[in-house]
């Protein structure tokens, strides 16, 4: 067998421990803090609802068709407790692993482009931007498709420097359609939609607009195509209404409409993203936006990259009335080597003043995270694990649930529940479109599955009757309605744990039934 070279063995070494050293860095509170409500519970309720019934092909929220986002995350996550279990930590593998995986990839790239030191500054930018090690063990699909739009657009870009130096340039094509599948599969057309613009916009400001065709390869379409069409095309099958659903309404009316939530102005991404990368964002203030003498042809083209995909994506973020703060992850990575330059040129001056800045904004940024996960491990009181717990502890197999006014979308993964659970609320309230939350989530998978949706959302008299018989009924009520639980007959409130209450009530005699009569007196 040959011997590697000794030169590259000691390249290649300093890379692995980097690397080693930022999956642990971002892994190593993943199980720390509850799942957060409603986003990160909302997610993972839906992977172990895929992992519970065995069905990989159709997401359920509460047994019901969940079609607002496509099954990457879902199947990742669900993979990802079924070995390791259900908890915390397996449930935020997904994001984990996107995060290195676009870290790992931009660096690879972004060595070739502008050379070894800034790829690894920008790294270790981007590893302790807190907005980047918050979103990396939040259990959402934003970090996943985040870095899917990252990869496509670095491995397009280097495809398109390769075409423009007569370079050999077919496997980072295939490797950004790739990833741009992927993307779809995180979170629809946005995966192929955003790296696509991204990458036009900077050919065309860069002169080198004619690339543009050159890059919508045949193959680079089929392996998109084999990648991402299948789970569309199987569930359009089963459920003929999907496709508009999913692509129209999800994707263009929503983006055009108002109702939805985190409604905020034009401006918003310009504060937050900012505020939410302190103190590295700072640095940007000193970024270059023109060429220096030094750099190379494919340095300069590199930071123009940088500078269209900063600005193309909070443009394109700030149209629509609704402004998810996370919608605005894709712009880290440009930001962290925007940051990265002029940061390791203070650091390469070798003046102490100017390293003590550069020592203390990573100092600052590590503080910050740390200080965000011990928050969140010691302050956050939304979640229901304690509720959940209990629940499983005493509920016999069998025993019927019933969430009150609320899904409570935590409680069937701690408790274990096999079965989707019956939402007592005004299911005929008109005003149920009017806002984003789970109750129009809920009503809006009615019609794909009208018979399981009869089953699971239930008027109060309907929800009660669920007593009937030998098992007592288990409900969970948010602690500002328990007067609706607490004035049914033999109702007992078991444990209230930070917003919620479960509540036991017994048995009571079916319909058609007369009470057992008292036993005579001796």
């Amino acid at each position: 067998m040959a011997e590697a070279a000794p030169g590259a063995l000691g390249i290649a070494r300093p890379r692995f421990v980097g690397a080693l050293a930022v999956l642990a860095w971002l892994a190593f509170a993943i199980g720390l803090h509850p799942l957060t409500l409603p986003e990160e519970g909302r997610y993972v309720g839906v992977a172990w609802e895929m992992l519970r019934s065995g069905d990989w092909i159709v997401p359920t929220q509460d047994g019901l068709p969940f079609f607002h986002k496509p099954p990457l995350f879902y199947w990742l996550t669900a993979a990802s407790m079924q070995v390791f279990g259900p908890n915390a930590a397996a449930a935020r593998l997904a994001p984990l692993l996107g995060a290195c995986l676009a870290a790992f990839g931009v660096h690879a790239v972004a060595r070739r482009r502008a050379g070894e030191p800034v790829a690894n500054g920008a790294v270790l930018v981007l590893a302790t931007l807190p907005f980047f090690f918050a979103a990396a063990q939040f259990a959402n699909l934003d970090m996943l498709v985040a870095a899917f739009i990252a990869l496509a657009i670095v491995f397009a870009a280097d495809a398109a420097l390769d075409l423009r130096n007569g370079r050999p340039h077919r496997k980072s094509l295939v490797v950004a359609w790739a990833c741009a599948a992927l993307g779809v599969l995180a979170k629809g057309l946005i995966g192929l939609v955003l790296p696509g613009l991204v990458v036009v916009v900077w050919l065309v400001v860069s002169g080198q607009a004619r690339t543009i065709l050159r890059l919508v390869s045949p193959l680079g379409i089929a392996v998109f195509a084999l990648i991402a069409a299948p789970w569309f095309i199987a569930v359009q099958q089963q459920y003929p209404g999907f496709a508009r659903y999913f692509f129209i309404y999800h994707h263009f009316e929503r983006f055009t409409a108002s109702g939805f939530n985190n409604a905020q102005p034009w401006w918003f991404f310009l504060v937050a993203v900012p505020v939410l990368t302190l103190p590295w964002s700072l640095w940007l203030a000193r970024a270059r936006v023109r060429a220096a003498a030094q750099d190379g042809a494919d340095r300069r083209a590199w930071r123009q990259l940088m500078w269209a995909w900063l600005v193309t994506v909070i443009v394109f973020f700030s149209l629509p009335e609704s402004k998810p703060v996370g919608y605005a992850m894709p712009v880290l990575f440009p930001l962290a080597y925007l940051i990265a330059e002029p940061a390791l040129a203070t650091w390469q001056s070798g003046r102490g003043g100017a390293r003590r800045l550069a020592l203390a904004s990573l100092a600052g940024a590590v503080a910050v995270c740390l200080g965000a996960v011990a928050w969140a491990a010691t302050r956050y009181d939304r979640d229901n694990t304690v509720l959940a717990r209990t629940l499983l502890a005493l509920r016999a197999p069998g025993d019927p649930i019933v969430f009150v006014d609320e899904y409570f979308f935590d409680i069937p993964l701690h408790a274990r529940l096999a079965e989707p659970v019956p939402v007592i609320a005004d299911w005929h309230d008109p005003k149920i479109a009017e806002r984003d939350n789970w109750r129009r989530e809920l009503a809006e998978a009615a019609p794909f599955a009208p018979a399981r949706a009869a089953a699971v959302l239930v008027d109060a008299t309907r929800g009660y009757a669920l007593r009937c018989g030998k098992a007592p009924l288990w409900a969970v009520v948010k602690l500002k309605d328990e007067a609706r639980v607490a004035a049914q007959p033999e109702a007992r409130r078991v444990i209230a744990s930070n917003r919620a209450a479960l509540w036991r009530l017994a048995p009571q005699p079916c319909a058609g039934e007369s009470a057992p009569k008292p036993a005579p007196s001796p």
